[in-house]
């Protein structure tokens, strides 16, 4: 792996890595919608279209990913009893999410009744939710441990260059997992309960950018 393409064709290999790039499309362009809408409303309708289009895609790559959840408890549910309790919660949450999140896409495509599209969204975004809450609870836990990990190692003046290396990329890689799943929390709330704050377009379109672009950074080939 020797150069920008490379990596670039690793990332968009992995279903992350194009789910990524489909949101930033999904997410600019309800931004664009929102600011040409009044002054030039043929090109705010392509990009609302390009906007639906995007959403519907990413439900089309997601099927099937209610199973990461399952697997994730069935491989590692936790170290301790409390992190096995909150691991429990939070894939639980995503399982919810990503289950009822198929049902939404064949109601939104016409495959099943889009009376249905309603419900499922609300069942689909509370369960990403709760999922969201506990992993952010999760990931500041361990970020706590890394910092006191961190400072005992600074004390006591070993040679730990490259422990102290990999808890600061760890470090690193968790607040970009808590920052989008903020975002991607404010997301849900928006279907879950709407208010003018959550469901105005700039505060949708930069949350999905922001978990958008922090998932680029976390699942971008690092080694060369």
């Amino acid at each position: 792996m020797n150069d920008t393409v490379d990596k670039l064709v690793i990332f968009l290999a992995k279903r992350d890595g194009i789910d990524k790039l489909v949101k930033t499309f999904q997410y600019v362009s309800k931004l664009v919608n929102w600011h040409v809408e009044t002054t030039y409303p043929d090109l705010a309708t392509r990009a609302k279209q390009w906007e639906v289009a995007s959403g519907l895609s990413r439900k089309a790559f997601r099927t099937g990913r209610s199973l990461t959840g399952f697997n994730a408890l069935r491989r590692s549910p936790g170290t301790t009893p409390g992190f096995r309790l909150l691991a429990v919660l939070a894939n639980s949450g995503e399982m919810v999410y990503f289950f009822f999140d198929h049902f939404l896409w064949l109601a939104r495509i016409g495959v099943i009744d889009a009376k249905y599209a309603k419900r499922m969204s609300f069942i689909s975004a509370f369960g990403e939710s709760v999922g969201y809450v506990f992993f952010v609870i999760s990931d500041f836990i361990l970020i706590t441990r890394g910092l006191k990990a961190e400072r005992k190692l600074l004390i006591e003046e070993k040679d730990s260059k490259e422990e102290i290396k990999k808890i600061r990329m760890d470090r690193i890689m968790r607040l970009m997992g808590v920052a989008a799943n903020i975002a991607d929390l404010i997301i849900a709330l928006a279907e879950i309960e709407p208010n003018p704050f959550c469901n105005h377009t700039v505060t949708l379109s930069i949350s999905g950018l922001v978990s958008a672009w922090a998932g680029w950074y976390r699942n971008w080939p690092s080694k060369t």
